[in-house]
């Protein structure tokens, strides 16, 4: 590694020599560039969401088996990209400052967390250093070392790099209790428009096709979760296309979770759809909230996604949300009996969500009758918003 870093302002005549950032200088910078990369970042309240811890790294929220709360270290190991995707500011062309993290320095920042108990797991990611390969090798490296010499059993989350080997891939499964690959469009037309050095089919959907096999249930490696993430708004993908991409991930390739995160304006290319679009950024942050709310219904709701009502864009309403949406296009379904109707029929009721119906279905279960809502739970909006498509 270097012991200084050159920095020339090309505007003057000015050249700065700027000293080799140490490790919290250098998780500083990489703990603000990984903003970039949103999953898992989603959240309704303040203990879903990220927070910035006080020597500059993301701590994630992550629900445990128990029903308890716990977080995630998360950084890149380096900021360093060799790739062009015109919507990430940490592309090839930019001039930003450039830093990597060791093995060490990331296995000793967050052993240090460990201990403390401030969090119970890690997520590595990375720009491309070099090629994919090497970056992974520097990830699986990190693995490793808590695996083996640390003894670490908790959770890591490797980023797979897209055209890594499959070597590559299956060492990272190995050592991983979740992975992620990030699909970023709804297929190969999209994916151009956001980069000119990646093949969609040759480094994104093989090796989600090969994580999606390593992992399958009865697979050696069946305890590993996959995940992805689109990016919304960059290219010129609608939320159909969105949502029947999810739909095929989910049920031919069984990944866990699909996360989407909208497009930040002003960070990408000048030629991408994104930054040539008139859709607002309060409106664009409203359709990945409107994507999220989608792919709950289909994982948990119990709907396909033939039944998500779009616009005749094919996007989703931005005023009203896909499942009270559904409820106004089927009006033959209301008002429903909320003593006879089982647990599917009352998942599609706007308002009522599967802890609310489960409590319906257990007063149900002990012999109680609902009378009014009242009975449901304390008045709240949601509930209210209920009542109008329930009978007693």
């Amino acid at each position: 590694m270097l012991d200084f870093l050159i920095h020339t302002d090309y505007n003057s005549d000015m050249v700065a020599v700027l000293k080799t950032p140490d490790t919290q200088e250098k998780l500083a910078i990489l703990s603000t560039d990984a903003q970039y990369d949103l999953a898992c970042a989603c959240g309704t309240n303040d203990k879903d969401r990220r927070h910035r811890s006080r020597n500059d790294q993301w701590l994630y929220p992550v629900t445990l088996p128990n029903g308890g709360h716990s977080v995630l270290f998360k950084t890149l190991i380096s900021n360093v990209c060799a790739n062009d995707c015109k919507y990430c500011p940490l592309r090839n062309n930019q001039d930003c400052r450039r830093v990597t993290l060791t093995p060490e320095e990331v296995v000793s920042t967050f052993l240090t967390y460990l201990k403390a108990r401030k969090v119970f797991g890690l997520f590595l990611s990375s720009g491309v250093i070099g090629t994919p390969d090497r970056t992974m090798t520097q990830l699986i490296a990190i693995a490793e070392q808590l695996r083996k010499k640390e003894q670490f059993r908790g959770f890591i989350h490797l980023k797979i790099i897209p055209g890594a080997s499959d070597a590559a891939v299956e060492r990272a499964v190995a050592l991983s209790s979740a992975v992620s690959l990030n699909i970023e469009s709804a297929g190969e037309s999209h994916f151009r428009q956001l980069s000119n050095g990646k093949d969609y089919l040759t480094d994104i959907i093989r090796p989600i096709k090969q994580i999606s096999a390593l992992t399958a249930k009865g697979s050696q490696f069946s305890r590993v979760k996959q995940t992805t993430q689109f990016v919304v708004g960059a290219s010129d993908d609608c939320d159909a296309e969105f949502v029947r991409y999810s739909e095929g991930l989910y049920r031919k390739l069984g990944l866990s979770r699909i996360y989407f995160s909208a497009y930040q304006r002003g960070l990408g290319a000048s030629s991408l759809p994104g930054e040539m679009s008139d859709i607002s950024n309060p409106d664009l942050l409203m359709r990945e909230h409107r994507l999220y709310q989608t792919d709950w219904l289909m994982r948990k709701y119990g709907f396909k996604g033939s039944e998500i009502p779009f616009d005749t864009d094919g996007n989703l309403s931005l005023k009203m949300d896909p499942k009270e949406h559904w409820a106004t296009l089927h009006p033959e379904w209301f008002p429903l009996d909320i003593n006879r109707a089982d647990r599917e029929e009352l998942l599609r009721v706007p308002g009522l969500g599967p802890t609310t119906v489960k409590r319906i279905l257990t007063r149900r279960a002990n012999g109680g009758r609902l009378h009014s809502m009242r009975d449901v739970g304390r008045p709240h909006a949601r509930l209210t918003k209920a009542g109008a498509y329930l009978k007693f």
